[in-house]
């Protein structure tokens, strides 16, 4: 197996692909499993539900990251019998590629599975902040999508200092999404990452 969190927006779901692709694993998401109010501007297929409007408008930053943490606490359980399973000596199934931002670094160090690599993608919040406003299209946008989108992205940068405090202060592996790198490139970096480790989450290198 080989784990990919990250926050919102840094690219976790095309590296997913690719290093599942290289592979030749399947690859899921942990918004399978449980999704957070989505992503909180239109598309030409999709408009924002009221529902998420109301969550990203009507709630502070803090609030936001309490809740979102809240979800993935309560998620975890699912997620660990999900590594668990496909870990497994005996399990009969391919191997797996999971990505997704509810892989809190704190509850993966703590795994004890074989044959189990995790990596964290970061990056910074200004490439997140131009892929937000890309996929919003930010400046054809009303000032309250706007405003929502802003929301949004305030707890995508929050989620990802408290992500990437936790990552160094365990000692875990993150690669740096930025840089202009493909997903191609990326993927094979987290392989290399993968390779290195000698336990869930951690090389030598640390990074």
């Amino acid at each position: 197996m080989v784990l990919i969190g990250g926050t919102s927006n840094v690219g976790k779901s095309t590296v997913t692909q690719v290093v599942a692709e290289k592979l030749g694993f399947e690859c899921l998401s942990t918004d399978g499993l449980a999704r957070h109010p989505g992503r909180p501007w239109r598309t030409s297929e999709r408009e924002v539900p009221a529902h998420v409007a109301e969550h990203y408008g009507s709630l502070t930053v803090d609030e936001l990251i309490t809740s979102v943490l809240d979800l993935y606490d309560r998620l975890w359980p699912r997620i660990e019998e999900l590594i668990t399973a496909h870990a497994a000596e005996d399990h009969g199934r391919t191997g797996l590629v999971l990505e997704g931002s509810a892989l809190w670094p704190v509850r993966v160090a703590g795994l004890q599975v074989p044959r189990t690599a995790a990596v964290w993608l970061t990056t910074e919040d200004s490439v997140v902040s131009a892929r937000v406003h890309a996929a919003g299209r930010y400046e054809a946008a009303t000032d309250e999508e706007q405003r929502l989108m802003d929301k949004f992205l305030a707890r995508t940068e929050r989620y990802q200092t408290l992500m990437i405090d936790a990552i160094d202060r365990l000692g875990l592996d993150r690669i740096d999404a930025g840089g202009g790198r493909s997903a191609a490139e990326l993927a094979d970096i987290v392989l290399a990452a993968a390779d290195a480790q000698t336990a869930v989450g951690r090389s030598c290198s640390g990074r």
